[in-house]
């Protein structure tokens, strides 16, 4: 992949980064010769982390919740995943992140201590900014920045020209110059594009533009830099307006996108942020750092996307030849990927860190969920099984002889082994306090109240992903704007009651009824929706497990009869636990350019092909979902009775649709929008799931081989799906299943994958 250049750090719009990258083969495969260099000498490891919520709202701009989440989130990656030593991680939370106190930290954590060679870490999540630039680097002539919590905005602002605290990207650059090491990673989870909230998102980005300043003081200290680095103003500006300072630079946003800060499962953290930290937690060996950046972005933009905004990150590197194929951070990661880490024993009671989680997963681990104590060699001898957890801090039992915790030790590893499905799982809906006045909010949350397994919420407490709200002109017309380069749906007319994503810049397809139509008459149409909506987010939960299952399963989606791979997914540590991953054989992608999830035009040809490498058979099921989140079953797709239509044997490849018997083929169809296929491999045989299906099949008069909506049925087949391998995980041995709640389902990591291939459907060209 191509460096991507922000001449003008802080400043240009640059490129974006994100959505597709590097198979997952290619990350297996890389150990970079840098990172075996890095990994034998002893560099010091420096990193300052600052993170602000505490915004003051007089002073017009919106105090946020997940910054130092942020801060606790990279902590814990250095220290555990990458071997930073905890006093050499200096963090500045709200109070402390001053102007004076961001810039002092710097330069005595930093700068008057990293030595040549050594490895730096600086991470600012808070709100950004821009000011005027008074060398007008780029045309707008302004320079990007980040708000320390006291940089306020002085009255009169934006009828007049007002100075504030802002620390320029100017003199970010100048402190980067000064470290005399190159091994620099700057990371960015904040914008200067829209600020304040979004539906129930948060936007780090504060008022700035061509009536703020910066201070007097900001622009000595800049002055009182280029002495101490023997540099003429204009020696500066040729400098930074030719590459970032030495180092690298990664932004969770392109220059015109959001930064969000997001809800999650009773915590909020940067998108970016959790995405990245996520991301290395899981990986097993060293690498690039144009891989990471582009596979970040893939997940940050897909987590953006779930909750309806855009969100690219994109980097600039300036290095030495003998740097350029450097890990990320110049560090490389323990050899072993993880879900959590312990934190602290106390006889059998253990804390846990669970910053390797998947976001869409975090309700399966509240309670019950087991994980498998990993040694230096992978291997695992003892269990842990969680009995609660706040945020990502979770308190767990050792299971088993409690005499041999003694060996359990801060900084031990952990794998997921078993996620409890809670069987009480419920939608979360918000309502928009924008469109709606206070007595339709009541009159909805009342009404909403009545439903079975759906809970209005409040924007802004609790993670949401759907709002019930009124379509405004003034939405209309903000939709209407956003959608001109996009295809997608039509945008409903003003007055009609409907669902939008969690950003409000989105709405979710034919949710929308007619004018006119009470707050009542809107609930009940849509109850059918809800609980097509829960299913999909039930399932997510039980099969967001790619990273962590042990199953050797492969899974393609192809162009139909021909060899065009769209995308191609597998478990990376069920290959490790195999050693034989897939082979990497070279094949054209059908339409899909660097960096971007596939653009599938309406009426395109598909087929899918699911690989079993175990030793045992396998059980598969394909599903997938659309933008209105309703789900269509593939396969299994024999409604004749056959308990083992979905069994696939070992060394076997299943292709959907087999050109040898059957007569049917997969044609991409509207609705236009986002689409999801996710594939289910299971060592336990899908009974429950695949007699409720016959019912339904039998019922509609489908026949064999035809795939097959089941809208209206699609909670109950989740439920019959979810109960086949709880029965398989409680049938198993050895791992402290006697320890799982009755009012959970259990899904075994050994017995069950999901993997997700996202997709885009666009209309023909």
């Amino acid at each position: 992949m191509s460096n991507i250049k922000r001449r003008h750090f802080l400043q240009s719009s640059g490129a974006t980064l994100a959505a597709l990258g590097l198979s997952q083969l290619d990350i297996f495969r890389q150990a970079d010769k840098y990172g075996r260099v890095l990994a034998k000498s002893t560099p010091r490891k420096l990193a300052l982390l600052v993170g602000i919520n505490k915004y003051n709202r007089n002073n017009n701009w919106t105090p946020l919740k997940g910054c130092v989440n942020d801060v606790l989130l990279q902590k814990e990656l250095l220290t555990h995943r990458f071997g930073f030593n905890p006093k050499d991680i200096l963090t500045l939370k709200d109070e402390q992140a001053t102007r004076k106190g961001i810039l002092e930290a710097f330069e005595e954590h930093l700068i008057k201590q990293a030595k040549p060679g050594d490895v730096v870490v600086f991470h600012y999540s808070g709100h950004g900014s821009r000011v005027n630039d008074p060398d007008k680097d780029i045309k707008d002539g302004l320079n990007s920045t980040f708000v320390p919590i006291d940089a306020s905005l002085p009255a009169g602002y934006p009828n007049q020209k007002v100075t504030v605290k802002d620390i320029m990207g100017h003199t970010l650059f100048l402190l980067m110059s000064a470290l005399k090491t190159e091994n620099v990673t700057v990371l960015l989870d904040s914008c200067h594009s829209g600020g304040g909230k979004r539906g129930n998102l948060l936007v780090r980005s504060r008022d700035g533009g061509k009536f703020l300043y910066p201070s007097p003081k900001e622009l000595e200290y800049q002055q009182q830099w280029l002495k101490r680095l023997n540099l003429s103003p204009q020696e500066f500006i040729n400098l930074r307006r030719k590459a970032v300072a030495p180092g690298v630079v990664i932004a969770g946003a392109k220059s015109d996108q959001f930064a969000a800060d997001v809800p999650f499962d009773d915590f909020s953290a940067g998108a970016f942020s959790y995405t990245l930290t996520r991301y290395l937690w899981q990986q097993t060996a060293a690498q690039s750092l144009g891989n990471t950046v582009l596979n970040v972005g893939r997940s940050t933009e897909y987590l953006a996307d779930y909750h309806g905004i855009d969100q690219d990150p994109e980097y600039e590197k300036n290095l030495s030849s003998k740097a350029q194929n450097a890990p990320i951070l110049f560090v490389p990661p323990q050899a072993t990927p993880a879900e959590a880490v312990v934190t602290k024993v106390d006889g059998n009671t253990v804390q846990m860190w669970l910053g390797g989680l998947d976001p869409q997963s975090l309700q399966a681990f509240k309670k019950g969920s087991i994980f498998s104590v990993i040694d230096n060699q992978g291997n695992s001898n003892r269990s842990i099984r969680l009995e609660s957890r706040k945020g990502l801090t979770g308190t767990g039992k050792i299971l088993g002889n409690v005499r041999g915790s003694s060996s359990l030790k801060e900084g031990i590893l952990l794998h997921e082994r078993i996620r409890t499905i809670p069987k009480d799982i419920a939608l979360n809906i918000g309502l928009d306090d924008i469109s709606l006045d206070k007595k339709t909010r009541e009159q909805a949350k009342q009404v909403l109240e009545t439903l079975n397994r759906v809970k209005p919420v409040p924007l802004g407490e609790e993670e949401v992903r759907y709002i019930f709200g009124l379509m405004t002109e003034s939405k209309y017309k903000e939709l209407q704007q956003k959608q001109q380069n996009k295809q997608s749906e039509d945008i409903p007319p003003v007055g009609r009651f409907g669902l939008f994503l969690a950003s409000l810049d989105e709405i979710v397809p034919a949710s929308f009824g007619n004018v006119g139509e009470s707050v009542s008459a809107a609930i009940k149409r849509l109850q059918p929706k809800f609980k097509s909506l829960l299913a999909a987010k039930v399932v997510k939960i039980m099969l967001g497990n790619i990273d962590s299952s042990r199953m050797s399963v492969t899974a393609s989606m192809t162009i139909a009869n021909t060899t065009k791979i769209i995308s191609k997914k597998f478990p990376i540590r069920g290959a490790v636990n195999k050693n034989n991953s897939p082979s990497n054989e070279q094949t054209t992608a059908f339409n899909i350019k660097e960096g971007e999830i596939p653009k599938l035009p309406l009426g395109t040809e598909i087929a899918f092909q699911v690989e079993n490498q175990e030793n045992f058979p396998i059980y598969v099921a394909v599903l997938v979902i659309d933008s209105k989140g309703e789900m269509a079953i593939i396969f299994p797709n024999n409604w004749s009775g056959a308990s083992e239509a979905a069994r696939v044997d070992s060394g076997n490849t299943l292709s959907i649709p087999d050109n040898r018997k059957d007569r049917f083929s997969l044609n991409i169809i509207e609705p236009l929008g986002s689409a999801e296929a996710l594939i289910i491999g299971s060592k336990t045989p899908l009974r429950n799931s695949l007699k409720a299906l016959q019912k339904i099949a039998k019922e509609r008069g489908v026949t064999k081989g035809s795939p097959m909506s089941i809208a209206d049925e699609l909670l109950e087949v989740t439920d019959s799906l979810i109960e086949d391998l709880d029965r398989g995980t409680r049938a198993a041995k050895g791992i402290g299943v006697q320890a799982l709640p009755v009012e959970t389902r259990g899904i075994d990591v050994k017995q069950l994958v999901g993997m997700s291939i996202p997709f885009e459907v666009i209309a023909k060209s």
